[in-house]
């Protein structure tokens, strides 16, 4: 039996979703009529990136213990850009 396509992947096809009226009138000035369905594949498809990445943090987290804060900020800094915290984590 063949797996379910990815997000992002396989045949599109219409659902329907509720919405209040303030989001659908931000979402259509920020896109027009045209790109709505885009941009909502998108900010699901980050959406599900999201949930899995707090489900692995919690995996290692349940496995390792906690994470160490201050090594996570020095992290953060450095994607960041921070020259500060680059200095700090090297």
């Amino acid at each position: 039996m063949a797996s379910p396509p990815a997000p992002g992947e396989g045949p599109v096809r219409p659902v329907s979703v509720s919405l209040h009226e303030g989001t659908i009138s931000a979402l259509k000035a920020r896109t027009g009529k045209r790109g709505m369905s885009a941009y909502v594949e998108a900010l699901i498809q980050r959406q599900l990136e999201r949930d899995r990445l707090r489900e692995l943090i919690e995996d290692a987290e349940a496995e390792h213990g906690p994470s160490d804060q201050s090594a996570v900020d020095a992290k953060r800094a450095i994607l960041r850009g921070d020259a500060a915290g680059s200095a700090d984590a090297a």
